[in-house]
């Protein structure tokens, strides 16, 4: 084939430089008709493979979707394409928008072409899917949708999966190929530009590894930090001084960012971008630099940032931008820097980004969110801490994690290498950052579960049968199946283990299978009533520590004697945490009782004269407290401890009530020693080995449990869902549900159907959709929201009902719940929609205007889905709703 025919050859010739070897495998199994995996490093050009299919589908006359995760990866691949193969040629679709969607190269979000698929649209001139960041389908909440597109794809389109670099790309890879066919997989590690990690200590960088290695830490580094940690008395614990109270060690100085940036633009390691795990640390940071003064940039950049400027004045409502805080932004990315995070409106960021790739920014402080398909790296990236809150906890970030933020340093074609910093803080094991830099560990683990509207879809094309075997292909019925092998191999081997030792523990006076049973179960039964015991007395304990008053005298017989005491402070119970009294010892000492410290219950002495005014850090005071104490005990106003413990215990003796359980017991040991067995010379040793296998039956017992539950785990599911869909009348008959798609879809379509929507205005109907597919951030507060209209009220509390209707018949499933409708934006898109400004909309409420933004299109989302299942009439006032949010910062 000459060169102008062969489409590979002119794509490279097009490109200007040389394919790498697994860009050039990847695109030639393309053009053998073969579906291909592609896991590579961030940067390593895994997008030139995308590029290709495109290039592919035009000369061959076919159409290629571009699916990525997030919309503004799609918004910018639109870009590109419509720049490269021109506009009329390239569509977009992302849920709320919808541009030239017949267009031979169409790119849209993933969740757009799942409901394309479920719709029955015919896909028969479609060559080519490219799946962007497909190791996304180990998300949690969205990662699903990958499975089925891939699943229900037809059989003739061809994938591109682009990965990052995971660890099980071949397992990943195994299931692609036995579900859609003719596949290779196209795994590298090369990064094109080479990847050095340091680490920052009192104000100086230092390699992270010794030079060649990339597992052994740099001894200038481990010297360096023993030196700080010495200087500030690290390790020598709180010293006292000469005669005086232990010295509190020094807090080491963290390193500002503007030390870093001016070390890392003294080292020619600029452009960076800073990760910082908070919106408010972004923030915080474009403060501190414009503060400090720090200008970053020259005449011409100034010039271009202006520009820029100047055309998103003009898109943007004027009155939007003080709430916005155009003025902070703007001077910002004038002065070379600005934040990266979700609480931007999109236009923000998308500038920010188009400007640190043009060369205009010198640093960026960023979430994590960054780290995802944008593509802007850097020279150095910069991570000021390696622990981040994840909605629950402070947790540590994973070496996946931390290979995907790094995984940003380096420009192919500018730099030569790229730099990860590290800022080093007191407490922070050099090694534990070593492992996270030297390990490449990212194992994709399917997160598929058969949702309602999966089972809608379904079940509209085929019979239940039919859609269990269909499941039954996902990703994650492939991992659990792969699994099963392994459960299985050691089943075998307990299995013909457990042979042996019964043949071992064979008995000619009898069965000793039986007389072991009788054995195991005492010592059963003694284990449950020395539980039993345990707790009855813990309550005791606690029931006589809450009687405790300020100024009795106690003792306590417990493992540590304290002899006669006075109460100082009583039991207090606060929710989940209960704090036990403080107490004065004779020797006027203060113990704060721990629970492990009272394993009696308390025996009152008596009671003691408190001072009103006592302060138990006062030496005196305590002295006199003691004395006092001494003397009651002394003139027998106050029991001796050693008498009130005898009478106690003997008090407890006849109070105790008979135990009905050691009759039980004693029954079994009965028939142990009238078993035939118990007389054999060998019982011990027969007995040995009926415990071994007991142990190992046990074992068994629970791998053939976790086989069941693996093998059959989707199906089960799926059979569950089926059973609430028909409880709630959706089976047969579930023709809305199939066109509702989110967390709540049962609930979304549950409303529509019982009309909540149809007797609702414009403004009522966008805030009753936005509590269905809102979610509070966890620092967002709302509590019950109060609705702005009377019949808005009654809506959300039906929608309210219908949520608890599907909880509680899915707890009779034994299914997850559904998420619960949060109304906290409720008010907000109805101000919205009604027209009101952004400053109005937000003011006091506490929301970023990206969040907002990102909400409204969400809402956008959901109402388009309602539109097309509601009754005529409500889909008309539905659709006015939508265009009636469309707008200003929230339209595109």
């Amino acid at each position: 084939m000459s060169a102008e025919h062969d489409p590979l050859t002119a794509f490279e010739a097009g490109l200007g430089f040389p394919l790498d070897r697994f860009q050039r495998t990847a695109c030639q199994d393309l053009e053998e008709d073969r579906s291909v995996l592609v896991a590579a490093p961030t940067g390593a050009g895994k997008t030139v493979v995308a590029q290709f299919a495109v290039a592919l589908a035009q000369h061959r006359g076919v159409r290629v979707f571009y699916t990525s995760p997030i919309k503004a990866l799609s918004n910018q691949k639109f870009a590109e394409f419509s720049r490269d193969y021109g506009p009329e040629n390239v569509g977009l679709l992302t849920g709320d928008t919808s541009i030239n969607r017949e267009a031979p190269i169409v790119v849209m979000t993933t969740e757009v072409l799942r409901n394309m698929l479920y719709s029955g649209e015919a896909l028969t001139d479609l060559g080519f899917v490219v799946l962007d960041e497909v190791h996304y389908l180990a998300d949690r909440f969205r990662g699903p949708v990958w499975e089925e597109v891939i699943i229900h794809l037809p059989a003739h389109v061809r994938i591109v999966g682009l990965s990052a670099t995971v660890s099980n790309a071949d397992e990943f890879g195994a299931w692609l190929r036995e579900v859609r066919g003719r596949l290779d997989i196209v795994v590298t590690e090369h990064r094109p530009v080479p990847l050095h990690n340091h680490m920052m200590v009192d104000g100086r960088i230092h390699r992270l590894f010794r030079a060649g290695s990339g597992t052994e830490l740099e001894p200038d580094l481990v010297r360096a930090i023993r030196q700080h940690e010495k200087s500030q008395g690290g390790g020598q614990g709180n010293r006292r001084g000469r005669g005086g109270p232990p010295r509190r060690r020094a807090r080491a100085p963290r390193a500002s960012r503007m030390e870093i940036l001016n070390r890392l633009h003294e080292d020619s390691l600029l452009p960076a971008i800073f990760f910082i795990f908070s919106r408010n640390g972004c923030d915080e940071a474009v403060e501190q630099l414009l503060t400090r003064g720090v200008d970053l940039t020259d005449a011409e950049d100034k010039r271009a940032i202006e520009a820029r400027l100047d055309e998103l004045v003009e898109q943007m409502p004027r009155e939007d931008l003080g709430v916005l805080g155009f003025g902070t932004f703007s001077t910002g990315l004038l002065h070379g820097f600005a934040a990266h995070h979700a609480g931007m409106i999109p236009q923000f960021k998308e500038l920010v980004e188009d400007l640190f790739a043009a060369g205009h920014l010198r640093a960026i402080f960023a979430t994590e969110t960054l780290a995802l398909g944008i593509n802007m790296p850097a020279r150095t990236v910069v991570l000021e801490k390696l622990v981040k809150f994840n909605g629950e906890a402070h947790v540590q970030i994973t070496p996946g994690e931390y290979t995907q933020l790094t995984g940003r340093a380096g420009r192919r074609g500018i730099d030569t290498e790229g730099h990860a910093l590290v800022v080093w803080q007191p407490g922070v094991d050099v090694a534990d950052i070593g492992a996270l830099a030297s390990k490449r560990t990212y194992a994709l683990r399917s997160q598929f579960v058969p949702t309602y509207n999966m089972a809608a879809n379904l079940l509209a094309r085929m019979d239940r049968d039919s859609a269990g075997s269909v499941l039954e292909t996902s990703f994650a019925q492939f991992q659990a199946d792969t699994g099963v092998v392994g459960l299985a191999k050691k089943l075998r081997r307990n299995e013909e283990a457990v042979d042996g030792y019964r043949r071992s523990m064979t008995c000619d006076r009898g069965d000793f299978a039986e007389y072991s049973q009788l054995r195991r179960a005492v010592s059963v039964e003694e284990k449950r009533q020395r539980r039993t015991r345990s707790k009855f007395r813990q309550r005791e304990v606690m029931e006589s520590l809450g009687l405790l008053r300020v100024g009795d005298a106690i003792t306590l017989p417990s493992k540590r004697s304290l002899g006669a005491c006075i109460v100082l402070t009583p039991m207090q119970r606060k929710e989940s945490d209960t704090r036990l009294p403080s107490v004065l010892t004779e020797e006027g000492r203060v113990w704060h009782l721990r629970p492990h410290e009272v394993t009696e219950p308390a025996v009152k002495l008596g009671r003691v004269k408190f001072p009103k005014k006592f302060n138990h850090r006062v030496v005196e005071q305590r002295r006199r407290l003691g004395e006092t104490l001494i003397d009651a005990l002394a003139d027998g106003r106050v029991k001796d401890p050693t008498t009130a413990m005898a009478e106690a215990r003997e008090s407890g003796k006849k109070d105790r009530p008979p135990n009905p359980d050691a009759a039980r017991v004693e029954q079994l040991r009965e028939e142990i020693r009238t078993h035939p067995c118990h007389s054999c010379p060998d019982r011990e040793n027969h007995a040995r080995w009926a415990e071994r296998a007991e142990r190992l039956e046990a074992e068994s017992a629970s791998l053939r449990a976790k086989i069941e539950g693996r093998t059959t785990s989707i199906a089960m599911v799926f059979d569950r869902v089926c059973d609430v869909l028909t409880s709630v009348g959706f089976l047969p008959d579930s023709q809305i549900l199939r066109r509702i798609y989110g967390e709540r879809d049962l609930v979304t379509a549950l409303a529509v159907r019982g009309g909540v929507f149809d007797s609702l205005s414009e403004p009522e109907i966008a805030a009753l959709a936005s509590g269905l597919v809102y979610s509070a951030r966890q620092t967002e507060t709302f509590g019950v929201p109060r609705m702005p209209t009377a019949s808005l009220d009654a809506a959300v509390l039906d929608v309210h009902g219908l949520w608890r209707t599907v909880t509680e018949l899915e707890r009779s499933a034994r299914l997850s719940d559904t998420p619960e409708p949060d109304f906290g934006i409720g008010r907000l898109v109805y101000n919205w929609t009604e027209g009101a400004s952004l400053a109005s909309t937000l003011r006091g409420s506490g929301i970023a205007a990206g969040d907002f933004v990102r909400w409204a299109k969400q809402t956008l989302d959901i109402l388009g889905q309602i539109a097309d299942v509601a009754e005529p009439a409500t889909a008309v006032r539905v659709r006015r709703a939508a265009e009636s949010i469309r707008r200003g910062v929230v339209a595109d």
